[in-house]
Order: C-alpha cells, then structure tokens, then sequence
C-alpha cells in the first residue's frame, strides 16, 4: 500500500456526510485525494518516511468552507479604494478628506461601505460630500451595494437635474424641490456609474490575488462569485479569473456568476453560453447567470406582497420594487434554464421569493426536471405559504446567516417598516429545513464578514444546529457549485480541500464558534494557507 502524503492524528473530523463506525480522528492525503478517514489505527498504517504527520489533540478538521454568495474581486477593489466599511459615521469625512488629498492623480473619487443608517432618512447629501471632495466627481457606494452617494460634480457629469426621470427599476431621492438629494437607488446608480473610470487589469489581478489570500486565511476554498458583470467595476473581473485560472494561480474554485441585465432581454443568452464555454478552465466555471429580483428592505426596494409601513407604522401603498417583473422573469429563467445555465436569483423581499419560486415553477415545466441547481440568495423575507415549494421545486435557499441578527439596519430600517407578523417571517433558516428544503450559506462580503464562524449565528426561533450550519457552509454550498461530488465532505476518494481549526467545536466549555480561528487551509492537499505562529523568547 502506497504512503500517504499527509496524514492528520488526534483530530475531531467533521466528515460532514455521517460515516459508520466511531467517530473519526484521523485522515489522510494521497495525491491531492482523502485515501483514508477513520480511527488512528487506520491512518497510522499509511505513514511513510516521507509522510507529513500533523499530532492534533482534539482541534476540528473539516472541509474546506465554501462561500455561495459573495463579491470577492470587487469587495477587495473596495479595501483598495475610499474604504468606509470598518469606520463610523462621525469619521467619514476625514477618511474621504485623506483619501481625496492623497490621491491628486485619481480623476473620480471612487470608495464604498458607508450604512443607510449612517445618515437621516438613509439618504446622504450632494452638499456634504461637495465639502469634502469639491474638485473632482465622488462616488460611493453603501455597503449593500444597493444605493450610491454622489456629489455635484457626479450629477453634473452624469446629466441628472431635477428634470430626470427616475429610470425603470431605479430611484432618485429628491429633496422637496425635486432637486436630486445625493442618494442613488438600485437601477438610478448605472447613471452616474457608467461615467466612473473602471479599474484596470492589473488592479483586478492585484485584487484577486489579494482576496484569495484573505479567504484561505479563513478555511474558505471555494466561493461563488455573484457579480461578473461587463460594466463599471466589475467589467474586468472574468478576464482577471481567466487569466489566474490559466496561470494556474487561481488556486480556489470558483463559479462567476454572470450578471442578466434588466435592461436588456433574452438576447443575452447566447452570450452567456459563449461566456461560460470560455471560462471553463482549470478550477474556473462560469455556467452561472445571476438575476436581481428586487432591491433591500432598508432602502424599501425589495418588493413586498403587502405595503410597508411608513416611520410611523401607519400603512403605506409602497410596496418597493420589483428589478425584473415577474412576467419578464419568468422568461428569463425559462430561457436560461433551456440554455443549461444555473440561475441565481437576490431575492429579499416575499413578493421578489414568491416570483423566483414561480419562475423556477415555469422552467421546470417547460423544460422539465434538470441538474442546474437554482437557487435564491438572502431569502430575508419569505411568505409562510411559500416555504415548502422551495424542496417542492428544488430551489435551494442560499442564505446569509450573519444579517439574522438585532444590529442597526434591522431595528431602525426593517422591523419598523415591516410590522410584527412580517418580522417573525424574516430569515426562516430552520423552518426551510423542516420543510425539507436544502440550505447553501454564504457571507455577501464585503457587505458582512466573510468569516464563515462568525455567520453560525441566526435568530432564536430559527436557529441551525451546530451539524446543520456547517453543512450549509461545506456540502450545502458544494451542491449549489456543482463541487458537491469532489468536495464539500470528509470521504475517501474525494479532493483534500481542508481546514484546520484551533479547537473542537463541540466542546461546550471551548469558547464561542465564532472566536475559533482557522490554523490552516489545504486544496487537494496544497496547504495554501498556515497561520503564522507566535516568536518564542
């Protein structure tokens, strides 16, 4: 029998898919596969002179976590950029101060990661942001990338006065003169942003290396892209993954999901299917179409079957926006599913769910049953009468578990524009799996952490088990990337992506998951990341 490569004692092996026998403590590696997975006894007798043995006393082997909704590449441009994300609202303007003065050559100022919390109203102002950056156009997106704080000089250069029409799934918040506020909607920012310089190649390599680097750190070896897009920033970001993946640096899997236009119909699809064909290389796949049902509840444009209510919880008629109608949307996934492509559908709102569930419906019975996997992301919001139709069409629900939580954004923008009954209805992780439905997770970073232990944490009433949630993050995600057969469990013949943590999670009196901390990170049995250990005196 051939010696292993690597061999692991002493561990707590998460296998993730249960396996017969006791609980096992070891594994090992040959050849960039798990050859072995069981008690000490077995893995011991793979040992060579040339095996690496890693002595554990308890820590957590897993597989290798994977991220089904994130914006890695363009979150990292962001850190490169006027980063607002990690600062409060009273240190905004010395941040966009520096960071205009220090970059005299930049033509726009471009940056991201303020709140809608950060302002009155959710709204920031032109005039605020033209004291600060005067000489140049600024742009900024908040942090859930659905609005966008302009100044003057960005209107100017974009044509947008008091004359302009809201465009066709966007808004333009006004002040009572119809003057343009400052605050661009959903669909209202590709008025300015199609002006923004984007970034270069270069930058986006620059980032991709950067940001695969930040995500091994945290056991994460395969992600789902959800915004690959030929326009604005991320009009290189497909180019910047071929290029790695033919380099053979792009050491993570990766799905590029690519961006459906609403402005556009279904003469996108062949170009997808170009897309995708190109962009099948090593490690890389590109068979994913992503499609913007509606907005955030925060800005009131996820579309909702009932009205909000207003600040003072009386009954609107604003029933926030749908970004594709449900009629068009229907066409679309009918049209992409006959394409072969997976759909990947934000969805937070009950009436945005209800119509990614009705177009699902639509495809499976023009086209019949499929492998493609679709799935809807952030599910915040989903109508009790539509929870078991999500394991009824095979609509996997990719969920967010981190934003399930009492922070500002959901006690200022949400519940009170929602009303107690529809508050009890957001994020309903466990009720989804007790209706049998399949769960994939993912972080939305930059929007929140990227740290999968620090997202196992959800509302009371909805709260995963410890073996539930790291499914969702391991094989759950697996199966929405279509990896699920090589990866996403501990099981002999599959590829050794690995993460090491620093202590058992199922030891009650360890601290909190969310302080655990990723040791190392292997694929097929690379270690592409090891935590770099302390100086000794």
């Amino acid at each position: 029998m051939r010696a292993a490569d690597l061999v692991f004692l002493g561990a707590t092996v998460e296998p993730i898919t249960p396996l017969a026998g006791p609980a096992p403590d070891a594994l090992a590696v040959t050849d960039g596969r798990i050859s072995a997975v069981g008690v000490g006894a077995d893995a011991e007798e793979l040992i060579g002179s040339a095996t690496r043995v890693i002595r554990l006393e308890g820590e957590t082997l897993l597989p290798g976590f994977q991220d089904a909704h994130i914006h890695p590449v363009q979150g990292e441009l962001t850190v490169m950029q006027c980063d607002l994300s990690e600062l409060s609202a009273d240190q905004f303007d010395a941040a966009i101060r520096s960071y205009a003065t220090t970059h005299p050559d930049r033509a726009w100022i471009v940056g991201a990661g303020w709140s809608v919390t950060d302002f009155p109203d959710a709204a920031p102002r032109k005039g605020d942001l033209d004291t600060l950056v005067a000489d140049r156009p600024a742009f900024l997106w908040s942090r859930d990338g659905h609005s966008a704080w302009v100044n003057s000089r960005a209107l100017d250069v974009a044509g947008i006065s008091a004359a302009t029409p809201d465009p066709v799934g966007g808004v333009i918040i006004r002040d009572p003169d119809g003057s343009p506020r400052g605050t661009l909607r959903e669909g209202a920012i590709s008025l300015v942003e199609e002006f923004v310089p984007p970034p270069t190649s270069e930058q986006h390599a620059t980032a991709l290396g950067s940001v695969q680097r930040r995500l091994h750190a945290l056991g994460v070896t395969a992600w789902q892209d959800a915004s690959v897009y030929d326009s604005g920033a991320c009009a290189r970001q497909l180019e910047a993954y071929r290029a790695a993946a033919q380099a053979g640096s792009l050491q993570a899997r990766v799905v590029a999901s690519l961006f459906w236009d609403p402005r556009r119909g279904l003469e996108q699809v062949e170009r997808f299917v170009e897309q995708a064909a190109s962009a099948d290389i090593g490690r890389l796949r590109a068979g994913t179409v992503k499609i913007w049902v509606d907005g955030v509840i925060e800005g009131l444009t996820a579309a909702m079957l009932d009205p909000y209510l207003d600040e003072h919880r009386h009954a609107t008629d604003d029933r926030g926006m749908a970004l594709v109608p449900p009629e068009s949307l229907r066409e679309a996934v009918m049209a992409l599913d006959r394409a072969g492509l997976q759909v990947h559908m934000h969805a937070i709102g009950d009436a945005a769910v209800r119509s990614a569930l009705d177009a699902i419906e639509a495809a499976r019975r023009a086209n019949g049953p499929s492998e493609l996997r679709h799935h809807i992301a952030h599910i915040q919001l989903i109508h009790p009468s539509d929870l078991p139709r999500f394991a009824a069409l095979g609509a996997t629900g990719n969920m967010q578990p981190i934003w399930a939580c009492h922070e500002p954004t959901m006690d200022q923008r949400t519940i009170p524009f929602l009303g107690p009954e529809r508050t009890g209805w957001q994020y309903p992780f466990a009720s989804l799996l007790r209706h049998g439905a399949r769960l994939a997770a993912g972080s939305d970073w930059p929007v929140t952490s990227a740290n999968p232990l620090l997202e196992i944490e959800v509302l009371p009433a909805e709260r995963l088990s410890l073996d539930q949630a790291l499914a969702a993050f391991t094989i759950g995600s697996a199966y929405v990337n279509h990896l699920d057969g090589e990866t996403g469990s501990l099981e002999v013949g599959k590829l050794a992506d690995l993460a090491l943590l620093d202590r058992n999670l199922r030891d009650l009196d360890a601290a909190p998951i969310g302080e655990a901390s990723v040791q190392a990170t292997w694929v097929e049995g690379l270690e592409v990341y090891a935590k770099p250990m302390r100086p000794t005196a």
